[in-house]
Protein backbone atom coordinates (compact mmCIF):
# COMPACT_ATOMS: atom_id res chain seq x y z
CA UNK A 1 0.00 0.00 0.00
CA UNK A 2 1.48 3.49 -0.66
CA UNK A 3 -0.53 6.54 0.23
CA UNK A 4 -1.47 8.97 -2.34
CA UNK A 5 -3.44 12.35 -2.20
CA UNK A 6 -7.03 11.42 -4.31
CA UNK A 7 -10.08 13.97 -5.61
CA UNK A 8 -13.23 11.93 -6.17
CA UNK A 9 -15.35 15.50 -6.85
CA UNK A 10 -14.48 18.63 -8.06
CA UNK A 11 -14.27 21.38 -5.29
CA UNK A 12 -11.85 23.56 -2.86
CA UNK A 13 -8.79 22.38 -1.55
CA UNK A 14 -10.89 20.36 1.39
CA UNK A 15 -11.07 17.95 -1.78
CA UNK A 16 -7.74 16.56 -1.54
CA UNK A 17 -8.02 13.57 0.64
CA UNK A 18 -4.78 11.32 1.84
CA UNK A 19 -5.86 7.57 1.20
CA UNK A 20 -3.73 4.38 0.87
CA UNK A 21 -3.95 2.61 -2.17
CA UNK A 22 -2.59 -0.55 -3.65
CA UNK A 23 0.08 0.00 -6.23
CA UNK A 24 0.43 -2.57 -8.95
CA UNK A 25 3.67 -3.97 -10.11
CA UNK A 26 4.25 -1.65 -13.31
CA UNK A 27 3.02 -2.89 -16.79
CA UNK A 28 4.58 -3.30 -20.15
CA UNK A 29 6.56 -0.19 -21.12
CA UNK A 30 6.32 1.08 -17.26
CA UNK A 31 8.58 2.06 -14.60
CA UNK A 32 7.56 2.23 -10.76
CA UNK A 33 9.52 5.04 -8.95
CA UNK A 34 9.32 6.08 -5.38
CA UNK A 35 9.22 9.96 -4.96
CA UNK A 36 11.50 12.04 -3.37
CA UNK A 37 9.65 15.23 -4.09
CA UNK A 38 6.48 16.18 -6.11
CA UNK A 39 6.40 19.81 -7.86
CA UNK A 40 2.64 21.71 -7.55
CA UNK A 41 1.39 23.59 -10.18
CA UNK A 42 -1.20 25.55 -10.99
CA UNK A 43 -2.37 23.30 -13.26
CA UNK A 44 -3.22 20.63 -10.56
CA UNK A 45 -6.07 23.66 -9.55
CA UNK A 46 -7.27 23.62 -12.29
CA UNK A 47 -7.70 19.79 -12.27
CA UNK A 48 -8.97 20.08 -9.03
CA UNK A 49 -11.88 22.32 -9.75
CA UNK A 50 -12.46 20.19 -13.21
CA UNK A 51 -11.40 23.58 -14.89
CA UNK A 52 -9.62 21.32 -17.12
CA UNK A 53 -11.53 17.96 -17.48
CA UNK A 54 -10.34 14.79 -15.81
CA UNK A 55 -12.27 11.60 -14.76
CA UNK A 56 -13.26 11.40 -10.84
CA UNK A 57 -11.37 9.82 -9.11
CA UNK A 58 -7.80 11.10 -9.57
CA UNK A 59 -4.49 11.79 -7.97
CA UNK A 60 -3.14 15.27 -8.92
CA UNK A 61 0.02 16.29 -9.96
CA UNK A 62 2.01 16.27 -13.12
CA UNK A 63 5.20 16.46 -12.34
CA UNK A 64 8.26 14.74 -9.86
CA UNK A 65 11.17 13.26 -9.04
CA UNK A 66 12.83 10.49 -7.21
CA UNK A 67 14.24 6.54 -7.79
CA UNK A 68 12.57 3.78 -9.97
CA UNK A 69 12.75 0.77 -7.83
CA UNK A 70 11.12 -1.68 -10.84
CA UNK A 71 10.44 -1.59 -14.59
CA UNK A 72 7.88 -3.33 -16.64
CA UNK A 73 8.25 -5.49 -19.86
CA UNK A 74 9.88 -3.81 -22.85
CA UNK A 75 11.73 -1.08 -20.84
CA UNK A 76 15.84 -0.76 -21.91
CA UNK A 77 16.39 2.85 -20.88
CA UNK A 78 15.72 2.86 -17.56
CA UNK A 79 16.51 0.33 -14.45
CA UNK A 80 16.25 0.24 -10.60
CA UNK A 81 17.84 2.21 -9.00
CA UNK A 82 18.59 5.08 -11.75
CA UNK A 83 17.77 8.97 -10.43
CA UNK A 84 14.34 10.51 -12.69
CA UNK A 85 12.57 13.38 -13.39
CA UNK A 86 9.57 13.99 -15.34
CA UNK A 87 6.50 15.51 -16.60
CA UNK A 88 3.69 13.34 -17.47
CA UNK A 89 0.15 11.72 -16.52
CA UNK A 90 -1.69 12.54 -13.41
CA UNK A 91 -0.14 10.58 -10.50
CA UNK A 92 2.27 12.36 -8.99
CA UNK A 93 0.66 13.42 -5.76
CA UNK A 94 2.07 9.94 -4.24
CA UNK A 95 4.54 8.42 -2.33
CA UNK A 96 4.75 6.07 -5.00
CA UNK A 97 3.57 5.14 -8.66
CA UNK A 98 3.47 3.27 -12.12
CA UNK A 99 3.94 5.92 -14.92
CA UNK A 100 5.30 5.55 -18.86
CA UNK A 101 9.15 5.30 -18.90
CA UNK A 102 8.64 7.75 -21.88
CA UNK A 103 7.76 10.75 -19.95
CA UNK A 104 11.37 9.89 -17.48
CA UNK A 105 14.22 11.66 -17.91
CA UNK A 106 17.71 11.05 -16.34
CA UNK A 107 18.48 13.34 -13.27
CA UNK A 108 22.16 14.45 -13.47
CA UNK A 109 23.91 13.94 -10.19
CA UNK A 110 24.57 17.97 -10.07
CA UNK A 111 20.54 18.10 -9.49
CA UNK A 112 18.57 17.52 -5.97
CA UNK A 113 15.41 15.29 -6.36
CA UNK A 114 13.96 18.47 -4.84
CA UNK A 115 14.94 20.61 -8.35
CA UNK A 116 13.94 17.42 -10.82
CA UNK A 117 10.40 17.97 -9.18
CA UNK A 118 10.14 21.70 -9.99
CA UNK A 119 12.29 21.78 -13.06
CA UNK A 120 9.99 19.77 -16.02
CA UNK A 121 6.79 21.53 -15.87
CA UNK A 122 7.68 25.43 -15.14
CA UNK A 123 11.56 24.58 -17.08
CA UNK A 124 9.80 22.92 -19.87
CA UNK A 125 7.03 25.79 -20.13
CA UNK A 126 10.06 28.29 -20.20
CA UNK A 127 11.61 26.56 -22.93
CA UNK A 128 8.87 26.02 -25.07
CA UNK A 129 7.31 29.77 -24.49
CA UNK A 130 11.05 31.50 -25.18
CA UNK A 131 12.69 29.15 -27.38
CA UNK A 132 9.72 27.56 -29.67
CA UNK A 133 6.20 29.55 -29.14
CA UNK A 134 8.30 32.91 -29.78
CA UNK A 135 12.07 32.90 -30.10
CA UNK A 136 13.03 35.15 -27.61
CA UNK A 137 16.62 37.19 -29.18
CA UNK A 138 18.21 40.46 -27.76
CA UNK A 139 16.54 43.74 -27.96
CA UNK A 140 13.26 41.95 -27.43
CA UNK A 141 10.58 43.97 -25.64
CA UNK A 142 9.25 41.33 -23.16
CA UNK A 143 6.45 41.77 -20.93
CA UNK A 144 5.95 38.88 -18.02
CA UNK A 145 3.02 39.36 -15.87
CA UNK A 146 3.37 37.02 -12.94
CA UNK A 147 6.72 38.05 -12.71
CA UNK A 148 7.18 36.22 -8.96
CA UNK A 149 5.36 33.22 -9.71
CA UNK A 150 6.24 30.03 -11.21
CA UNK A 151 6.80 29.66 -14.60
CA UNK A 152 7.20 33.71 -14.63
CA UNK A 153 10.05 33.96 -12.32
CA UNK A 154 12.06 31.72 -14.97
CA UNK A 155 10.60 33.64 -17.75
CA UNK A 156 12.11 36.51 -16.34
CA UNK A 157 15.45 34.89 -15.82
CA UNK A 158 16.02 33.45 -19.16
CA UNK A 159 14.85 36.06 -21.10
CA UNK A 160 16.65 38.54 -19.52
CA UNK A 161 19.56 35.80 -20.34
CA UNK A 162 19.20 36.10 -23.60
CA UNK A 163 19.05 39.63 -23.95
CA UNK A 164 15.54 40.71 -23.86
CA UNK A 165 14.33 44.06 -22.17
CA UNK A 166 11.85 42.37 -19.53
CA UNK A 167 8.98 44.35 -17.82
CA UNK A 168 7.21 42.10 -15.68
CA UNK A 169 3.87 42.83 -13.41
CA UNK A 170 3.31 41.67 -9.83
CA UNK A 171 1.11 42.49 -7.05
CA UNK A 172 3.37 43.29 -3.87
CA UNK A 173 6.71 44.91 -3.10
CA UNK A 174 8.24 41.45 -2.03
CA UNK A 175 7.46 40.14 -5.27
CA UNK A 176 8.92 43.31 -7.46
CA UNK A 177 12.00 42.51 -5.37
CA UNK A 178 11.50 38.94 -6.15
CA UNK A 179 11.05 39.72 -10.24
CA UNK A 180 14.19 42.44 -10.20
CA UNK A 181 16.29 39.73 -9.09
CA UNK A 182 15.45 37.45 -11.38
CA UNK A 183 16.17 40.13 -14.38
CA UNK A 184 13.04 42.21 -15.07
CA UNK A 185 14.84 45.71 -15.95
CA UNK A 186 11.25 47.34 -15.21
CA UNK A 187 8.14 45.88 -12.38
CA UNK A 188 4.85 46.99 -12.63
CA UNK A 189 2.56 46.73 -9.23
CA UNK A 190 -0.10 46.06 -10.94
CA UNK A 191 -2.37 46.71 -7.71
CA UNK A 192 -1.32 50.14 -7.60
CA UNK A 193 -0.71 51.43 -11.51
CA UNK A 194 -2.35 51.05 -14.99
CA UNK A 195 0.06 48.34 -16.48
CA UNK A 196 -1.00 49.37 -19.60
CA UNK A 197 -0.04 52.93 -19.49
CA UNK A 198 3.42 52.04 -17.54
CA UNK A 199 4.15 49.65 -20.63
CA UNK A 200 3.41 52.50 -22.96
CA UNK A 201 5.59 54.82 -20.59
CA UNK A 202 8.75 52.36 -20.61
CA UNK A 203 8.72 51.73 -23.59
CA UNK A 204 8.55 55.14 -24.76
CA UNK A 205 5.38 54.06 -27.16
CA UNK A 206 7.39 51.31 -28.83
CA UNK A 207 5.42 48.80 -26.75
CA UNK A 208 6.34 44.63 -26.32
CA UNK A 209 7.08 42.52 -28.83
CA UNK A 210 5.70 39.46 -26.60
CA UNK A 211 3.28 39.19 -23.53
CA UNK A 212 3.92 36.12 -21.72
CA UNK A 213 0.15 35.95 -19.94
CA UNK A 214 -0.39 33.08 -17.03
CA UNK A 215 -3.14 35.33 -15.31
CA UNK A 216 -6.03 35.33 -18.33
CA UNK A 217 -9.34 37.31 -16.99
CA UNK A 218 -7.53 40.16 -14.79
CA UNK A 219 -5.04 40.99 -17.48
CA UNK A 220 -7.30 40.69 -20.78
CA UNK A 221 -7.53 42.57 -23.04
CA UNK A 222 -4.61 45.12 -21.62
CA UNK A 223 -2.06 42.52 -22.35
CA UNK A 224 -2.98 43.01 -26.06
CA UNK A 225 -2.47 46.79 -25.74
CA UNK A 226 0.96 46.08 -24.61
CA UNK A 227 1.77 44.55 -28.18
CA UNK A 228 3.81 46.69 -30.46
CA UNK A 229 2.69 45.89 -33.86
CA UNK A 230 3.07 42.53 -35.34
CA UNK A 231 3.37 41.36 -31.74
CA UNK A 232 2.44 38.32 -29.90
CA UNK A 233 0.15 37.40 -27.67
CA UNK A 234 1.09 34.16 -25.33
CA UNK A 235 -1.57 32.83 -22.80
CA UNK A 236 -0.44 30.05 -20.74
CA UNK A 237 -2.63 29.93 -18.30
CA UNK A 238 -5.94 31.67 -16.26
CA UNK A 239 -4.85 31.94 -12.84
CA UNK A 240 -7.31 34.95 -12.73
CA UNK A 241 -9.90 33.16 -14.27
CA UNK A 242 -9.70 32.29 -18.13
CA UNK A 243 -9.49 35.28 -20.72
CA UNK A 244 -12.93 35.86 -22.46
CA UNK A 245 -13.60 34.92 -26.30
CA UNK A 246 -13.15 37.48 -28.45
CA UNK A 247 -13.77 38.66 -32.29
CA UNK A 248 -10.58 37.64 -33.64
CA UNK A 249 -11.01 41.33 -35.86
CA UNK A 250 -9.24 42.65 -32.47
CA UNK A 251 -6.11 41.52 -33.39
CA UNK A 252 -6.19 43.58 -36.90
CA UNK A 253 -7.64 46.73 -35.06
CA UNK A 254 -4.78 46.42 -32.70
CA UNK A 255 -1.84 46.07 -34.84
CA UNK A 256 -2.36 42.69 -36.90
CA UNK A 257 -1.18 40.71 -33.96
CA UNK A 258 -0.71 37.07 -33.22
CA UNK A 259 -2.54 35.29 -30.55
CA UNK A 260 -2.06 31.77 -29.26
CA UNK A 261 -2.08 29.48 -26.10
CA UNK A 262 -0.07 26.71 -26.43
CA UNK A 263 0.19 23.23 -24.49
CA UNK A 264 3.25 22.00 -23.09
CA UNK A 265 2.23 18.25 -23.55
CA UNK A 266 1.75 19.08 -27.27
CA UNK A 267 5.34 19.89 -27.53
CA UNK A 268 6.51 17.20 -25.49
CA UNK A 269 4.24 14.71 -27.56
CA UNK A 270 7.30 13.50 -29.65
CA UNK A 271 10.31 11.64 -27.25
CA UNK A 272 12.98 13.52 -29.09
CA UNK A 273 11.79 17.12 -29.21
CA UNK A 274 10.80 16.13 -25.52
CA UNK A 275 14.44 15.25 -25.26
CA UNK A 276 15.54 18.11 -26.67
CA UNK A 277 13.74 20.55 -24.45
CA UNK A 278 15.11 18.96 -21.57
CA UNK A 279 19.03 19.06 -22.64
CA UNK A 280 18.63 23.47 -23.71
CA UNK A 281 16.38 24.02 -20.10
CA UNK A 282 19.36 21.94 -18.55
CA UNK A 283 21.93 24.36 -20.90
CA UNK A 284 20.03 26.83 -19.32
CA UNK A 285 20.62 25.72 -15.86
CA UNK A 286 24.73 25.00 -16.60
CA UNK A 287 25.22 28.41 -17.61
CA UNK A 288 23.27 30.01 -15.09
CA UNK A 289 20.54 31.56 -17.20
CA UNK A 290 18.01 29.39 -14.85
CA UNK A 291 17.83 28.76 -11.65
CA UNK A 292 15.35 26.20 -9.39
CA UNK A 293 15.03 27.37 -6.09
CA UNK A 294 12.50 25.71 -4.07
CA UNK A 295 10.64 28.00 -1.82
CA UNK A 296 9.01 25.85 0.40
CA UNK A 297 8.45 22.38 1.12
CA UNK A 298 5.66 20.70 2.51
CA UNK A 299 4.80 16.87 3.56
CA UNK A 300 2.07 15.37 1.48
CA UNK A 301 -0.69 15.01 3.46
CA UNK A 302 -0.79 18.75 3.28
CA UNK A 303 -1.53 19.17 -0.11
CA UNK A 304 -4.79 21.20 0.47
CA UNK A 305 -2.72 23.73 2.56
CA UNK A 306 -0.47 23.98 -0.33
CA UNK A 307 -3.35 24.60 -2.65
CA UNK A 308 -5.32 27.00 -0.53
CA UNK A 309 -2.24 29.10 -0.15
CA UNK A 310 -1.18 28.72 -3.93
CA UNK A 311 -4.72 29.97 -5.11
CA UNK A 312 -4.92 32.77 -2.61
CA UNK A 313 -1.19 34.07 -4.50
CA UNK A 314 0.71 33.72 -1.74
CA UNK A 315 2.87 31.79 -2.67
CA UNK A 316 6.52 32.82 -3.98
CA UNK A 317 8.52 30.90 -6.09
CA UNK A 318 8.44 26.49 -6.32
CA UNK A 319 6.76 24.15 -3.91
CA UNK A 320 7.69 20.69 -3.52
CA UNK A 321 6.00 17.99 -1.54
CA UNK A 322 7.95 15.73 -0.02
CA UNK A 323 6.24 11.45 0.87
Amino acid sequence: MVKVIRVHRPGGPEVLLLEDVELPAPGPGEAQLRHHAIGVNYIDIYRRTGAYPVEFPFVPGHEGAGEVIAVGEGVEDFQPGDRVAYVGALGGYSEARNISAASLVHLPKSFTYATGAVMMLKGLTAQYLLRRTFRVKKGHRVLVHAGAGGVGHLLCQWASALGAKVIATVGSEEKAKIAREAGAKHVILYREDDFVQRVREITKGRLCDVVYDGVGAATFPGSLDCLAPFGMFVSFGSASGPAPAFDLGLLAQKGSLYATRPSLFTHIAERRVYEEMTEDMERAVKHGHLTFDVAARFPLEEAAKVHAALEARQTVGSIVLTP
